[in-house]
């Protein structure tokens, strides 16, 4: 019969020296782990920053030589270097205002409200931004966003006589030549309208001088009914006309040849 005995404890035999050394450097080791995930953290963090900073600087630059091709009216390379320019700093209001900006010189409307548009949403802080789209909406004929936008440009900055005397003044004008025009239209058409819907004029055929014109027509229907025309060409060839009445009849003779009416 098998015999069961007291088992040691695993580590009865370890010492408390021994015991200590390793609890200490496994402390060390953990805060070396520490160390190493904090230091790769912080080289992350800088290595992200700088990544923008060099972002930053070459949107810059791009942006910069855009500004220099818009105003050497090269259009569109300016706006390829600003695209380019907004790959790398996408929330940058001023780059989507100044494309704007040459987009109206293009002649390009729609496109032109868009990036105003994208501006005014990176930054809706900035009158220049608002001032732009309103440009950009007065070329596209849309008179009251425009000059909502102008007015929203002047609360941001009250103190701009270019939106007041020019941009705001301009676009108030053509909204009342705007409303102008639609009143005279609307009257054109109205009057039309009841140009078409008059009735016939009720003439008065019982009037006298109807009566003698109508009088006057019947006698002389009834004059040329009773007198009939007739031609008599005969066997030698004499053509004769001669006129009948109703109630005389001509009788022809025996050297008849052709009677014709």
């Amino acid at each position: 019969m098998a015999s069961f005995g007291w088992k040691r404890k695993i580590g009865e035999k370890v010492s408390k020296a021994t015991s200590q050394q390793f609890e200490a450097e496994a402390a060390d080791d953990k805060d070396l782990a520490d160390d190493d995930d904090a230091n790769w953290v912080h080289a992350t963090k800088r290595r992200k920053e700088i990544l923008l900073e060099d972002c930053a600087k070459k949107s810059k630059e791009l942006k910069d030589e855009g500004a220099s091709l818009a105003e050497n009216r090269r259009y569109r390379e300016a706006i390829l270097k600003w695209d380019e320019a907004l790959q790398l700093t996408p929330e940058d209001a001023t780059l989507y205002e100044m494309k704007s900006q040459v987009l109206m010189s293009l002649h390009e409307m729609f496109p032109a409200v868009h990036a105003a548009e994208m501006a005014v949403q990176r930054n809706p802080r900035s009158w220049d931004a608002w001032q732009t789209l309103g440009r950009a909406q007065l070329g596209l004929g849309e008179i009251a966003l425009a000059i909502r936008s102008f007015q929203v440009s002047l609360h941001i900055f009250p103190m701009n006589p270019e939106v007041w005397k020019e941009d705001l003044s301009w676009a108030r004008k053509l909204h009342e030549q705007q409303k102008a025009t639609k009143t005279e239209a609307v009257q054109v058409l109205a009057k039309e309208k009841e140009l078409a819907q008059e009735s016939i004029p009720d003439y008065d055929f019982e009037s006298d001088e109807i009566v003698a014109v109508c009088a006057a027509i019947a006698e002389k229907e009834k004059a040329l009914s009773a007198a009939k025309t007739v031609v008599i060409v005969s066997a030698s060839g004499t053509v004769e006309t001669v006129t009948e009445k109703e109630n005389c009849p001509t009788t022809p003779d025996e050297t008849l040849f052709i009677r014709a009416r």
